[in-house]
């Protein structure tokens, strides 16, 4: 894809994101997406040899194959947004076999979604794309509702139908989180145990995040701090919204914070935001990729921004589903095309 395409997409903030330089932390201290990504970031980790096989897998599948970036298809929304909200604006995607199917055609280099999904096609399709099972979720017909990832599925589930990977979301700041910090903790230890590789969705949920004016849970200094637990925990890639703001901790008057991190460390320019996420992964040790968010106005451009931002950053791809699963078909593969291409045009650089 011709750099002006994506320039066409981005429209008049097009040369200040393809232009910028990072005033924070310099790329050159970044471990950087690459085709080499996995001999150079897990050989020498305590990963064993079938997590290995997996992680190059995921990583050599798909239109990104043998480029070290990654775009993922995630359809959990059946039960985290409930089924009819989700699939209401294209109700093919009931049927979970068009949801692999988008991925296949849409190049992805894996469909991440729920243990129903699938089971019921992993004979027809496991063997032809990567699968990344996510076994928890926050179901939505308990009333109040509430906020909390419950087990939905076994590791052993996904082992046995073929996934390379699985998945899991940690509502960091919640009164949940402990727990569930303790439940995925276990469950990746089992995942790396039995060859799949992991994935964390780091987000945060607390309503104290939230004030009259700012809402922080897409803040840079908490995501980042969010993406840092992931790591910890063992989280080989972690998903995180993009950041919109900073200063959560600082607000809020709570946690450990300096100025530097605000400073030195940060800007308020999106891609300097960004970085921040990338450096709390181990300083890109641990890829990043960041969420495609809802479905709106101009997702076209707006998802080739997202990657712009990613890319530039020092991440490592797109994890987006509504943007593509809530039209028809074609259309749905044509951002995701339009995702992938942002990663293969060289003259989109590190900032």
């Amino acid at each position: 894809m011709a750099l002006s395409q994506i320039e066409k997409w981005l429209g008049p903030q097009a040369k200040e994101l393809l232009t910028h330089v990072c005033k924070t932390v310099p790329k050159e201290k970044l471990h950087v997406p690459g085709p080499d990504w996995v001999d150079r970031m897990f050989f020498p980790s305590d990963r064993n040899i079938r997590v290995l096989r997996s992680l190059q897998s995921l990583y050599n599948h798909g239109r990104l194959s043998h480029t070290g970036y990654l775009s993922i298809l995630p359809v959990d929304q059946g039960i985290e947004h409930t089924a009819g909200a989700s699939f209401a604006p294209n109700p093919e995607y009931f049927d979970p076999e068009n949801i692999v199917k988008l991925a296949i055609e849409g190049g992805c280099n894996a469909v991440a979604t729920t243990y129903g999904v699938l089971a019921s096609v992993a004979r027809k399709y496991a063997h032809k794309i990567p699968f990344l099972m996510k076994f928890n979720h926050n179901e939505l017909l308990s009333y109040p509702n509430t906020y909390d990832q419950v087990m939905f599925a076994s590791i052993k589930q996904a082992y046995d139908m073929g996934c390379v990977a699985v998945g899991a979301t940690i509502y960091f700041g919640s009164s949940e989180s402990r727990r569930q910090l303790v439940e995925v903790s276990k469950a990746f230890a089992m995942a790396h145990d039995l060859g799949m590789a992991t994935v964390l969705w780091c987000y945060l949920r607390n309503p104290a995040f939230k004030t009259a004016t700012t809402d922080f849970h897409e803040a840079a200094d908490l995501t980042g701090q969010a993406n840092h637990l992931g790591a910890t925990i063992g989280a080989d890639i972690v998903k995180q919204k993009l950041p919109e703001n900073n200063g959560g901790f600082k607000t809020l008057k709570f946690g450990k914070q300096t100025e530097k991190m605000y400073s030195s460390l940060s800007s308020p320019h999106p891609i300097d935001l960004c970085r921040y996420q990338v450096i709390n992964d181990y300083m890109g040790r641990i890829g990043l990729i960041n969420s495609g968010g809802p479905s709106g106005e101009n997702d076209l451009g707006q998802a080739v921004m997202t990657a712009v931002i990613n890319k530039r950053a020092g991440g490592m791809g797109l994890i987006s589903g509504r943007k593509a699963f809530q039209k028809p078909m074609q259309e749905g593969i044509q951002l995701l095309n339009a995702i992938q291409d942002v990663y293969l045009c060289k003259e989109v650089t590190l900032a």
